[in-house]
């Protein structure tokens, strides 16, 4: 099949990871993304505490016997949150390989690297990914402007980003953003990159503990169907496009306008609830990225991963080949 740097530095079977994501990276999801041979993260701070982390992480491993990771997310937050404590549960669980994003990891690489933990660094720009390398991460999760999620203020797409990240960096690197099939697997692997991450393409599935109103959402949209939001506010955020993040967007433009004048709308409470919960797919904010336009079904963790494969194998021995002139004696 794969065998690259990143598959034989994190023991996994093949090149495709399902990073950490807020409300979805749970159990359910990240046993059956694992037992696909791909590597998924669970989302710590979507456990309510250290010690529910604790027992998620129990629960994973009682469905699969595969390597899975904890992703650790660091943000400026209302309510402190206790990273540390966080931090020192997925060490204790035994944890072998943690994602952290967000903001500087430099505080917890001790502690991981005293423990064998290998991390994984999100970075949106090539300036954070060299600075996490310089740290002493294992890897770096570069996220172009398709991305789900917060994309950074730059506007790099991955055509552009990852080639640029693969000539700063000497470490595994993960493409992430607008990825969903078997070409993407390979335009990434062309463009200097180890393996995939995909966010969207993982919430389009049985297993993902989301209504699926959503999953068929997903489905039926294009790569239009996002907004880019909070960019007034400097954290822009790319959502799936609603009468929510329109909303959000039409109030963000007026003059004058503060994040209070849309904190109602932006709840992730709200999202997550009326959302991923009730499956009304226009009552909050929820996630998604340009790869919508690429997912075509709700399929089976283990149908999805297959499915990428043997597209990204035919691409590689078949198509690409045949581009090459053929040259006579």
């Amino acid at each position: 099949m794969f065998s690259n740097e990143f598959t034989q530095t994190f023991g996994i079977e093949h090149p495709i990871v399902c990073g950490g994501m807020t409300a979805v990276g749970t159990a359910d999801l990240i046993s059956a993304v694992a037992n696909a041979g791909a590597l998924g993260f669970l989302t710590a701070l979507t456990q309510p505490t250290p010690e529910a982390l604790v027992k998620e992480i129990a629960r994973c491993r009682d469905l699969t016997d595969k390597p899975f990771g904890v992703n650790l997310t660091i943000l400026p937050t209302i309510q402190p949150v206790p990273y540390d404590d966080y931090r020192d549960a997925i060490v204790d669980s035994g944890i072998t390989i943690v994602e952290t994003a967000g903001g500087n990891p430099a505080p917890h690489l001790p502690t991981f690297k005293a423990a064998g933990v290998k991390v994984i660094h999100k970075a949106v720009s090539v300036r954070h990914a060299v600075k996490a390398e310089q740290l002493g991460v294992d890897a770096i999760s570069i996220d172009g402007f398709e991305c789900a999620g917060h994309p950074g203020e730059d506007d790099v797409p991955g055509l552009i980003l990852i080639p640029a990240a693969a000539r700063a960096l000497t470490i595994p690197i993960i493409a992430s953003g607008g990825i969903a099939s078997g070409a993407g697997l390979v335009a990434a692997l062309a463009l200097g990159a180890s393996a995939v991450n995909m966010g969207t393409r993982f919430m389009a599935t049985t297993e993902a503990p989301i209504h699926d109103n959503v999953k068929q959402q997903i489905v039926q949209n294009t790569e239009r169907d996002t907004r880019i939001v909070f960019r007034e506010f400097h954290n822009s955020a790319r959502v799936a496009r609603n009468s929510v993040s329109e909303e959000i967007v039409d109030l963000s433009r007026r003059p004058g306008a503060t994040f209070d004048d849309i904190a109602h709308l932006a709840s992730g409470a709200r999202g997550r609830d009326r959302v991923y919960g009730a499956g009304d797919v226009e009552d909050g904010l929820w996630w998604a990225g340009q790869a919508q336009g690429l997912i075509h079904e709700v399929a089976e963790c283990a149908d999805v991963v297959d499915t990428i494969l043997g597209e990204a194998r035919h691409i590689i021995s078949a198509r690409l080949p045949a581009q090459l002139a053929q040259t006579t004696a």
